[in-house]
């Protein structure tokens, strides 16, 4: 008998799913996702895949997560209704935020709406100092006073963030204490608990955000489990976290915070692991979607962390510069830059007769005009379906079909005509200027950050990810190309392969220059042991354990800093003149220079890994339900040069090790990879096509 794990990722249009059978047997699958309860659609996706591969409920032993719940609930605003508690004088905090906008220029330009409105946010009278010493006692009547405002408000979430708590958790334990007696069946969240590290405002609006989506993921979750248990599907369910490592849905339903790129990240996971097995240490990742675009880089074997992220921004030009749009979330997250150029981005020709694509999209409903759902504006799929790269009569294996006529009528209605131009020019544009959009995600990873692209294999997934991966590379100069198995289902295929991941953090605002090393090697050594007891209470013995540490580290007078590894074993004087060269080595590397300035400690980061007793990668991959074809031929445009041409139409598991030149169109259930005149592929003993420039 096989077991399987399963891998869920939700996405707006599908949720993804791949069962991955203890010898290496996959079935991938999509299925429509449900908006008004996404539980749903898992649930029917599960069953289906046990009824596909004639198992029984019991031959599933594990289920991994990864969701848009928390993040849809912030840019739909349909988060719990919130209240805030703050030191008395620091109640807009959330309302002065930084001085970053993203259209420096726009005078009309509006940030988004505070998550807790000011008549929400209630002030006690209490001061600690940066040091931890009380200055302003905690006055009970003030906090009784609040608690009056607190219940006649009828909110389902509370949130405490008081000045300095980071350095003296006190008075935010005593105000917790008097509202669990108060008002017992209030959801509440301390800053000192999630994130105590120093910056008011960063500390403020991650604990906001955590308690605005926190009763929406534990609602949705508790539904999940509770459908599975009632499916007989009663195993451990798994949850993405935006660190790139699985946590448990008890911990994903108190800090949810630390979830809400979930998605994402397990595509870069996944890829980091492959890139592993195939023994390529620097890559760089590209999810297309159906609305966005997702770059990543992996550098020495290692997926590049944030130390935060904006949250509710919409979408962005992938610049790192462009900032200030959204809420700031001060959590430990993969490093990824997003575009508003997915398969379903809108194509238009603006006042001065320039074409756009996206940022908007077509979404799931009414989706591209190809999709036949009501949809009538022209996008990225049109013009991939009338270019010929895109099957009309064979997308998810022929069960979804698409409308050539109605593309054609799209893009000639909304551009060609326009612009003076055919309708095989248009689509062109279109694809073109895709591709230029998703590139400005690749250079914000790589060139913005001191990398040079060409150095790099370019991984793409995603459903549109292969047919736009060599004209990426073309733009950036890349000459080699990973497709892996399964590209349209990636994310859900990186669930699999994640393990389980903590991160502890801990302001330690000090200078290098005269750093008591005994206090400094104290504390990072009940970091460590605080990590280690996490994961012995999730069953991993200490042998089964990876604890890394890393320190926030910039100039004195700076105001950001750099994330820098922490060598093992005790912290001595050359130990911090390691860590001030290797702080030197990245600021001059990610800004071009670095000061002569001293050094100063900010943060203490301790990242703890719980490793499996096995493999989380099978050796093989084994297609439970290929969908198989016989090879045919169709013409596709590929550009001005190469024009139309005749290209093979082939199944992954047609190709070998030999390369075979383009023109070649290698079409599969979740999508297709375009490979054009002057690229050749092939095909690895792990399935990942392999794609090289014959120039």
């Amino acid at each position: 008998m096989s077991w399987y794990r399963v891998g869920v990722d939700i996405g707006g249009t599908f949720t993804d799913l791949v069962f991955l059978g203890t010898g290496g047997e996959v079935l991938a699958m999509k299925v429509a996702s449900t908006p008004a309860d996404y539980s749903l659609a898992v649930l029917e996706g599960i069953q289906e895949g046990i009824r596909q591969l004639g198992a029984a409920p019991g031959a599933i032993t594990e289920v991994s997560h990864g969701f848009t719940i928390a993040t849809n609930a912030i840019l739909e605003e349909k988060g719990a209704r919130t209240a805030l508690i703050t030191t008395a004088g620091f109640r807009d905090v959330l309302e002065f935020r930084r001085n970053r906008v993203p259209r420096l220029y726009d005078l009309h330009y509006r940030k988004p709406a505070a998550l807790v409105k000011r008549q929400l946010r209630f002030e006690v009278r209490e001061r600690m100092n940066a040091r931890g010493e009380v200055v302003v006692p905690l006055d009970p009547a003030s906090v009784e006073a609040m608690i009056v405002k607190l219940v006649d408000a009828k909110v389902e979430s509370v949130v405490i963030c008081l000045l300095h708590s980071y350095a003296n958790a006190d008075h935010e334990q005593r105000v917790a204490t008097t509202v669990r007696q108060r008002c017992p069946k209030l959801t509440l969240t301390l800053s000192s608990e999630l994130l105590p590290i120093i910056k008011e405002y960063e500390r403020t609006s991650t604990a906001v955000i955590n308690g605005y989506v926190r009763p929406v993921v534990e609602r949705y979750l508790n539904r999940l489990a509770d459908g599975l248990k009632r499916a007989g599907v009663d195993v451990p369910l798994s949850v993405m976290q935006s660190n790139g490592g699985l946590t448990t849905p008890q911990i994903a339903a108190e800090r949810p915070a630390f979830c809400i790129e979930s998605g994402p990240a397990a595509g870069v996971m996944g890829a980091a692991h492959m890139g592993q097995r195939v023994g390529l240490a620097d890559l760089m990742t590209l999810d297309m979607g159906g609305t966005t675009a997702k770059a990543s880089i992996i550098e020495n074997g290692e997926v590049l962390q944030s130390k935060e992220y904006e949250v509710g921004a919409g979408l962005n030009a992938g610049h790192r510069l462009l900032r200030g749009a959204g809420h700031i979330l001060s959590v430990p997250a993969i490093d990824i830059a997003e575009v508003g150029a997915g398969g379903g981005s809108i194509a238009r020709v603006d006042g001065s007769r320039s074409l756009r694509v996206g940022p908007d999209s077509s979404g799931a409903v009414p989706g591209p005009a190809c999709y036949g759902r009501g949809g009538t504006r022209a996008t990225v799929t049109d013009a991939n379906v009338l270019l010929g790269f895109l099957n009309p009569d064979y997308l998810l294996g022929g069960s979804f079909a698409l409308s050539l006529d109605k593309a054609r009528a799209a893009i000639q209605r909304d551009v060609a005509e326009p612009l003076g131009l055919s309708e095989v020019e248009a689509a062109y544009g279109i694809h073109l200027l895709a591709n230029s959009n998703m590139s400005r995600a690749l250079k914000a990873v790589s060139t913005e950050r001191g990398r040079d692209p060409r150095r790099f294999t370019l991984m793409t997934f995603g459903g549109g990810g292969p047919v736009h991966a060599t004209g990426l590379a073309d733009m950036l100069g890349i000459a080699r190309l990973i497709i892996p198995p399964y590209p349209g289902v990636f994310s859900a295929f990186g669930l699999l392969f994640s393990a389980v991941e903590h991160h502890i953090v801990r302001t330690y605002f000090k200078p290098f220059l005269g750093l008591d090393l005994a206090a400094f090697n104290g504390i990072i050594k009940g970091m460590r042991d605080e990590a280690r007891q996490v994961l012995r209470a999730e069953l991993f013995s200490d042998d089964r354990q990876h604890i890394a540490v890393q320190l926030d580290v910039k100039h004195e007078g700076q105001g950001s800093e750099l994330m820098v590894p922490l060598p093992d074993g005790a912290v001595i004087p050359e130990t911090m003149a390691a860590i001030a060269r290797a702080f030197d080595a990245e600021h001059t590397r990610t800004f071009g220079h670095h000061s002569d300035a001293p050094h100063q400690l900010v943060n203490i980061r301790v990242i703890a890994r719980g490793i499996s007793e096995t493999s989380r990668v099978p050796k093989r991959l084994v297609a439970v339900s290929t969908g198989q074809r016989r090879a045919t031929e169709r013409r596709a445009y590929f550009g001005p040069k190469h024009q139309w041409a005749t290209a093979k139409v082939m199944q992954r598991t047609d190709l070998g090790k030999t390369p075979t030149a383009g023109p070649l169109l290698v079409e599969e259930y979740d999508s297709t990879c375009v490979v054009p005149p002057g690229w050749r592929v092939s095909i690895d003993e792990l399935q990942n096509l392999i794609l090289e420039t014959a120039r």
